[in-house]
């Protein structure tokens, strides 16, 4: 029987190992993925940790996946061929459900998530619903394209439902690889100032790179931004009480602060000061949607969204090198996304 190898968690807190997997048989719908970059998300590092839960064990992680269709099952959708590139999309569902029919599929009551409750893409290959796949243009490379699968789909997701309009202004706190795109996403989508947020003085410099307005992260953040009138809208993407308090802070009148990070820690509201007020929102963020993926892509395709500078690091698939960008990662290092590159440039 034909295996493929995989990075598998098999152990919480415990490093990732490689394991020889059989390629199971393609079932009606799906397809053979041939991976050709996997992101290595901050999710990753919580998933590991067992937070906000363990996934089934073993499981291979991995939800921020592009490669190329080896093979397609009967049924598979129109205009999906053999060698097309593609990204994936980590939330299966069921296409039926009331959640998939009103357009929220990240809600489908039958739906899995690639890299935790099924097998995900630390491997050279993996077996998806072929539905879950989105074609690459020709001119986004598969590492940047692995990414957007998540982070940068969710930053766009994030602000979709924070109703940014064209004009407002924004502040992103936290510059890892959700942050980065955030800046330049919301500069796309008309906002008229952003403000970029964080501990990592590198970090703060490519975003103000990027065009948006730097701010030194810390409890100083919040003076600095409402001296400067306050925003709009303000992303969370840290998952920490203390920054999540600093993007209510920021609000002005009919502000919305969008809440994404993976946060543990409970924050403490005045429904009077902070919401009733100024008309303010906590607005919480799941994911993204499978539609947002194509317009995402487009949006890179133009170069309005350009990752060269926040894919800064590319590991083989390899238990010891992955293990140490998880451990960086956790440490909140100088990286801003790592890749694994399953297979050397041919």
């Amino acid at each position: 029987m034909p295996t493929y190898r995989a990075l598998q968690l098999v152990e919480q807190n415990a490093p990732l190992v490689e394991v020889d997997l059989p390629v199971p048989d393609l079932g009606a719908g799906e397809a053979l993925v041939r991976v050709q970059a996997a992101g290595i998300c901050r999710s990753d590092v919580h998933y590991l940790q067992g937070s906000p839960k363990l996934p089934p064990l073993p499981r291979t992680l991995g939800h921020e996946v592009a490669g190329v269709i080896e093979a397609l099952g009967p049924t598979a959708p129109a205009g999906l061929v053999e060698g097309l590139r593609v990204g994936v999309h980590y939330q299966t569902s069921c296409g039926t459900c009331r959640f998939c029919l009103a357009g929220h599929d990240q809600f489908c009551v039958s739906g899995l998530m690639i890299g935790n409750s099924r097998e995900g893409g630390y491997a050279e290959q993996m077996v998806v619903p072929a539905r879950n796949l989105v074609a690459v243009p020709d001119s986004v490379p598969i590492e940047h394209a692995a990414v957007m699968m998540c982070s940068s789909a969710t930053s766009l997701h994030a602000l979709n439902k924070g109703r940014l309009v064209a004009g407002e202004r924004v502040a992103v706190f936290g510059l890892g690889g959700l942050g980065q795109s955030a800046v330049q996403l919301a500069l796309a989508l008309g906002a008229d100032q952003v403000y970029a947020v964080d501990l990592n003085p590198a970090k703060v410099q490519l975003a103000a790179d990027y065009g948006a307005i730097p701010v030194a992260g810390g409890p100083e953040a919040v003076e600095a931004i409402r001296a400067d009138g306050g925003v709009d809208v303000a992303l969370e993407l840290v998952g920490l009480a203390a920054t999540m308090r600093q993007a209510i802070d920021v609000l002005r009148p009919h502000g919305r602060a969008v809440a994404v990070g993976l946060a543990e820690e409970p924050i403490s509201i005045d429904a009077y000061e902070d919401l009733v007020l100024r008309e303010a929102e906590i607005v919480g963020v799941s994911d993204h949607l499978a539609t947002e993926l194509r317009p995402l892509l487009d949006l890179a395709a133009t170069g309005r969204l350009d990752l060269s500078r926040i894919v800064t690091n590319q590991v083989p698939l390899e238990a010891g090198p992955v293990n140490q960008a998880l451990d960086d990662l956790a440490a909140f290092g100088d990286q801003v996304r790592t890749v694994i590159v399953p297979f050397a440039p041919e």
